[in-house]
């Protein structure tokens, strides 16, 4: 079997920085002609940017916000970032980042997409799709939104935005665009959460009491093509919940989490322990090599220590940039916020948060 295609980092020069809100910028980049195959994507993809900072190498993920382009290659690429307190990477967008200046950015990845195969089952409104955003989950879904209105002539999307003011909302004049084009297929509902507003519905969270209620007031809930949830976990989880306690089937919802707190170390009480001496195999880019597995590594830790060309972005559970094929053996994963429960039956990891319950493990990041 061939080896898959790996994401790969490359220069590519800025060409516009737009400052959206207070504190969120969009960041466009130039694809050079011979590169612009590398960088085909799919609406709702991201893309990890890289940098060193005193000697420590910084990676941040970004998905992309502008429509996938009708050939497939891109000429710019152009990726939202929201200011975090304390960021090394947002802080350095903000402030220092200027026009003309070149990153080191990966090639897409991520499943967060949109798929327009018919579904021909008897309850399906084909072409309607809907998403439930907050904050800067607005990203990937303004990328799935315009892709799918500027090429699907009879297509429908309905847009549910939380946010907490309007000062602070991202991408005002793109979604009022999209709104302005397609008057009669694009429906957009916005809710704020700390600032009334003079038309439209009340301030406040949607939480999954209130989505139970709005959604199926707006919309044939279980007959829509697809959902796209984005944004906090807090608000994810919620519209999952709200749309499953609807009746929507679990393959139409897609998910895809932003700010998930650190929080404290995993408890592992009651886990099978790692054994003492555990060694890990990895298929990578058409190479195999085999390592002992350090206390308390992850596995992506222990491949990254002999192959630093492993793939990875945030290291957090949520990018699924490491995705790996478990081969053999077996690993408990510390949490999960980026595989689906069909990926994770069919034998995919997220080689960051696994840690081995067997003595050996054998990964494939090609697959």
């Amino acid at each position: 079997m061939a080896a898959a295609a790996r994401a790969r980092f490359h220069r590519l020069r800025v060409t516009a920085v737009d400052r959206l809100t207070d504190d969120s910028v969009a960041l466009t980049f130039a694809v050079p002609q011979e590169l612009r195959e590398a960088y085909r994507h799919a609406p709702g993809q991201h893309l990890a940017l890289r940098r060193t900072v005193d000697g420590t190498e910084v990676r941040r993920t970004y998905s992309i916000c502008s429509a996938a382009p009708a050939d497939g290659a891109p000429r710019t690429l152009r990726v939202g970032v929201r200011l975090v307190d304390g960021g090394a990477f947002s802080t350095y967008a903000h402030k220092e980042i200027a026009v003309g200046d070149e990153l080191e950015v990966m090639t897409p990845a991520g499943r967060f997409t949109l798929d327009t195969t018919p579904d021909t089952t008897p309850d399906a409104a084909p072409g309607h799709y809907a998403a439930v955003v907050g904050g800067s989950g607005i990203t990937p879904v303004l990328s799935i939104a315009t892709t799918l209105l500027d090429r699907a002539p009879e297509a429908r999307f309905c847009l549910i935005r939380s946010d907490r003011t309007t000062a602070s909302t991202m991408f005002l004049e793109e979604v009022a665009d999209l709104k302005d084009r397609y008057p009669d297929r694009f429906q957009l509902v916005t809710v704020l959460s700390r600032e009334e507003q003079q038309a439209g519905l009340a301030s406040g969270r949607l939480d999954q009491e209130r989505l139970t209620a709005l959604l199926p007031a707006l919309l044939p809930v279980e007959r829509m093509a697809g959902w796209f949830l984005c944004g906090p976990l807090g608000l994810v989880q919620s519209a999952e919940r709200a749309l499953r306690g609807l009746g929507v089937r679990r393959d139409r919802i897609h998910e895809e989490i932003f700010h998930v707190d650190a929080g404290p170390a995993p408890d592992r009480a009651g886990r099978t322990s790692t054994p003492a001496h555990s060694t890990v195999t990895a298929q990578l880019d058409g190479r195999a090599g085999s390592w002992p597995v350090q206390s308390g590594e992850s596995l992506l830790e222990t491949v990254l220590r002999n192959r630093p060309d492993a793939p990875y972005a945030c290291k957090g559970g949520v990018c699924g940039t490491c995705r790996a094929f478990l081969v053999s053996g077996s690993v408990t994963m510390d949490r999960n916020f980026a595989l689906e429960p069909e990926e994770t039956e069919a034998g995919y990891v997220l080689a960051c948060q696994s840690r081995p319950t067997t003595e050996k493990v054998e990964l494939d990041f090609d697959r």
